[in-house]
């Protein structure tokens, strides 16, 4: 009798795709991701099929046209999509682990089942801080890294999705050092400022497109950091929603436990989001806010996650790494940064 062997390397493979899974799944951006071009970080794997270390996500617009009424000829009236393209540049990463034989005597494939968690969180955290540096880029460069003159043509070129504090004429939107020193310690993150943040993404030329979660239901989703969200929290107009809504949302497929849904807005909670300082009026602290619709950011993914091993020092050294290929990026075009409204609000640390 013949029995069947599962081969080496199909182990590998069933780990590695075990692990990318998992990763992804539950990484704390995951129920934001996906392949069309509804959501807000768009995920493409072209390259997994193909050679190259670039690819270009396809940004497309709303109809705005007016249409035809009646006997009105629609031949001739035709509306253009707007579409447009952007490139992200794909790069590997990798990390590993090392176990020696003291610690750990068994098959190679165990341990990487011993090495997989550590692992994996190591990728969930730098894809999360990856999408967090996304969001705050300056035309693809990361905001601590930016130039001041840099960020001042960001600000012009998206001062129709930009707000400083409580009001949009807190700026005069061409310096942007300037325009953050507008904003005083008592503009913080509230009921009202979720509205403003709403009508300027509605309002942008071209406007940001919400996510649909079912037919009549719309959304964006606000990325805050814990500070930001404490300040919410303690607005009364928010807490008096909360209390008399306190079931909403929850079958939402965007909403997760601790957000707060406000209108159209959900509001997320990123503790890793950094705080930019005491660049505030009279020295306030203030913080980024992301305002996030359909196509916000790109992840592309040109080599999934591959488990690698080692053996070193006369074998008593194993060592359990992992690879991958890919790029995240905010997504924009003409210079406008696609799905994205930012917003900078005082948000002081607790006391």
């Amino acid at each position: 009798m013949a029995l069947t062997t599962v081969q080496t390397a199909n182990k590998v493979q069933q780990w590695d795709a075990k692990f990318f899974s998992e990763y992804v799944r539950q990484n704390r951006f995951k129920r934001y991701m996906g392949t069309g071009t509804d959501k807000i970080i768009v995920v493409k794997k072209d390259l997994t099929k193909k050679k190259g270390d670039a690819i270009t996500i396809p940004l497309v617009t709303r109809l705005n046209g007016a249409g035809v009424t009646g006997n009105g000829l629609l031949e001739g009236n035709e509306e253009a999509i707007d579409n447009y393209g952007h490139k992200i540049t794909v790069t590997t990463r990798r990390n590993a682990v090392a176990i020696t034989d003291e610690e750990e005597q068994k098959s190679p494939f165990v341990m990487r089942d011993a090495a997989k968690p550590l692992l994996k969180d190591w990728c969930m955290e730098k894809t999360r801080d990856d999408i967090i540096t996304a969001l705050g880029s300056i035309d693809g460069t990361a905001y601590g890294s930016a130039a001041e003159a840099a960020k001042d043509a960001w600000l012009v070129n998206n001062s129709d999705r930009v707000l400083f504090g409580d009001a949009l004429g807190n700026g005069g939107y061409t310096d942007h050092s300037a325009d953050l020193a507008t904003v005083t310690a008592a503009m913080t993150l509230n009921a009202d400022a979720l509205r403003l943040l709403s009508d300027i993404a509605k309002t942008a030329s071209p406007s940001i497109r919400p996510v649909r979660v079912s037919e009549d239901e719309e959304y964006y989703v606000l990325f805050v950091d814990s500070r930001c969200m404490r300040d919410l929290r303690a607005d009364t107009e928010i807490k008096q929603a909360q209390r008399e809504a306190w079931t909403r949302g929850k079958d939402n497929p965007l909403f997760r436990g601790g957000d707060i849904v406000y209108g159209n807005v959900i509001v997320r909670e990123i503790p890793e989001i950094a705080s930019l300082g005491g660049v505030g009026n009279t020295g306030a602290v203030l913080s980024p806010v992301y305002l996030c619709g359909a196509q916000a950011v790109g992840a592309a993914w040109a080599k999934m996650p591959k488990s690698t091993t080692e053996v070193r020092d006369y074998g008593f050294v194993h060592g359990v790494g992992i690879q991958e290929n890919l790029g995240i990026e905010k997504l924009v075009y003409n210079d406008k940064q696609h799905g994205v409204v930012t917003g900078y609000f005082a948000a002081a640390a607790n006391s």
